[in-house]
């Protein structure tokens, strides 16, 4: 049975997002980190073969609901609105072309590599030219939110507020596949008005409580967002 939760200026809905996306008002952009269709899952038996061993995580073998088929993006894209996917490298063959995609560079601080990507990309469809976000995110080599650990796909809070800030005139912004509620966490420092959807109800109950928290930190200090990150254009 669906939920839902107000919480301030967020509506948080536990459930199916295909269930519950005809029944939603009218939002101004998606911003969201979708089941990508690569059967991931930590040291598990995912394609990647990767996140065993040294790389194992709490999450260990933790599949994400959803990733064992292809992600069709359509009835996102139909919503006609600003919209960021990540992943979308993984799906690109059902996307429109854009000039402007996103590129978060996990290894700013160190530039190693591991058997992990160096960097994750997302499409988007906001006017511009391609962008990188640079923000060590490596195991416990962070830039931020060091212990802070709730899911196995997990992005960091810095990046969402960087992805509102592409889309500056969105007063009500769109997570359907919310998990832990990053996105409704940056939406709150932003100032933005949120609706999120999750069918998981451990981490659906674990967004509340983050979104919760960071309204009550926007109360507090709402002239300290986020420190910018440097951003460098691709020719």
């Amino acid at each position: 049975m669906n939920r839902v939760e107000v919480i301030g200026n967020a509506t948080l809905y536990l459930g199916d997002c295909l269930d519950i996306l005809p029944t939603l008002p009218k939002v101004d952009a998606v911003i969201t980190d979708p089941p990508y269709g690569i059967a991931f899952a930590h040291g598990g038996n995912d394609r990647s073969g990767i996140g065993k061993g040294l790389y194992a995580t709490k999450f260990a073998g933790e599949a994400i609901h959803g990733d064992d088929q292809p992600f069709d993006p359509a009835p996102l894209l139909a919503l006609d609105v600003a919209t960021i996917l990540w992943g979308g490298n993984h799906f690109c063959s059902r996307l429109q072309d854009s000039p402007s995609w996103l590129v978060w560079d996990k290894r700013a601080a160190s530039g190693h590599t591991n058997d992990f990507a160096d960097c994750e990309i997302a499409w988007s469809n906001v006017k511009g030219v391609a962008r990188v976000f640079r923000h060590h995110w490596d195991g416990m080599m962070r830039a931020s939110e060091r212990g802070e650990r709730f899911h196995p796909t997990q992005k960091p809070v810095a990046l969402m507020v960087w992805c509102m800030e592409k889309v500056p005139t969105a007063q009500v912004v769109l997570d359907p596949y919310m998990g832990s509620g990053t996105t409704g966490v940056a939406a709150a420092l932003a100032g933005r008005s949120f609706i999120g959807i999750e069918r998981e109800p451990k981490y659906f109950d674990i967004a509340c409580r983050r979104i919760e928290e960071a309204q009550k930190q926007a109360a507090l200090f709402p002239h300290e967002p986020p420190a910018k990150p440097v951003q460098m254009e691709i020719e």
